[in-house]
């Protein structure tokens, strides 16, 4: 049984469900000790509680440890089976990492498999919606990963409430990724919503992150198409999302509103983010790494890539992953600055 320390690094829910999804792939047991460590509520929330139960489901798991709050966790899994499943977190806990906990699971099983989650899909500390779709989905298909994704609710903190579905088709094999270079930006785009509040709210965060780019980047000459939405969702909130559409890449941005923040600050936010990226020269944003590199780690020929940021996170992800398999990576760069990653050279 492999055992984790899940207070190495950033001791964030992420060692957990990589944790969860490599054990179901490779048919692993694990224990894992000090989960979430590294944050102000340790333990397992609901968010983290229903990765377990969704990962125990899909592999007829043995578990040991599945309560609110616990912070010690045996997992065993068995047979992998497919099917159509849904899953209500209860809360406004991220429906995309709970998703990104199944997918390695299910993708390499024979037939179409399609999952529903209810809660969170625009909520702080994960990726939204937008960003799963507009930007993870569409690498994912590059290295062979066939997802379709769309969102019939939204979901914001605290209510929840949202609800998305994914069709995750079989993959037979993960390509390599090699991107140095990110080529010219033909366009940016995106959206501005709210749920339950005036528009006038989308206007502005819109209104303010166009400011803030154009008075950053006076060199910027693709055009910047942001779409005001008025979303469906049980609670109210809002968000910005802005995608790059690059020559060989793609890059997100997102900022979420709550109560007493401005709405000007929600788009300059966005526009922060960019910006630091735009200056970089890098193919992905910080975001992205620590996402894909499961993934890129199962395939046996070299993937290479620049990042605006080396993340804690991707530094513990890629910790996290050695624990369940033998593949080589080296990271160019510090902690907190642009950087060149390789896997399995």
């Amino acid at each position: 049984m492999i055992e984790i320390d899940g207070s190495y690094g950033e001791g964030g829910g992420q060692i957990l469900r990589t944790a969860l999804s490599l054990s179901c792939l490779y048919k692993k047991p694990f224990r894992i000790v000090n989960i979430r460590k590294g944050r102000k509520r340790s333990g397992l929330m609901p968010q983290h509680l229903l990765s377990v139960r969704a990962a125990q489901l899909v592999s007829s798991a043995e578990v040991e440890g599945d309560d609110t709050g616990s912070t010690e966790l045996s997992f065993s899994p068995h047979e992998i089976k497919g099917g159509d499943f849904f899953f209500d977190i209860g809360t406004a806990g991220s429906t995309s990492l709970v998703l990104q906990t199944l997918i390695p699971a299910l993708v390499f099983l024979e037939g179409k498999n399609s999952v529903i989650l209810k809660g969170g899909t625009h909520v702080p500390y994960s990726p939204s919606f937008h960003y799963v779709e507009g930007v993870f989905i569409q690498v994912l298909k590059r290295l062979g990963i066939d997802i379709q994704l769309t969102i019939e609710s939204y979901g914001f903190y605290p209510k929840g409430g949202g609800e998305i579905r994914a069709e995750i088709f079989p993959a037979k094999e993960i390509k390599p990724l090699r991107v140095i270079e990110r080529g010219m930006m033909s366009g940016l785009r995106g959206y501005s919503g709210v749920g339950n509040l005036p528009l006038s709210i989308a206007e502005r965060q819109r209104n303010a992150l166009l400011e803030r780019i154009h008075s950053q980047i006076k060199d910027l000459r693709c055009p910047v198409d942001i779409e005001l939405l008025n979303v469906s969702t049980p609670g109210q909130g809002t968000f910005i999302f802005l995608q790059s559409e690059l020559k060989h890449s793609m890059a997100g941005f997102t900022s979420l509103g709550e109560r007493g923040k401005r709405a000007e600050t929600v788009g300059e936010e966005a526009a922060r983010e960019f910006i630091n990226y735009y200056h970089s020269d890098a193919v992905f944003d910080q975001h992205l790494p620590d996402q894909i590199a499961l993934y890129l780690s199962m395939c046996n020929k070299e993937s290479e890539f620049t990042t605006s940021c080396i993340t804690q996170h991707l530094m513990t992800n890629l910790w996290a992953i050695s624990l369940f398999h033998e593949f080589h990576y080296s990271i160019e760069g510090e902690i907190g600055k642009p950087g060149r990653v390789k896997i399995n050279e």
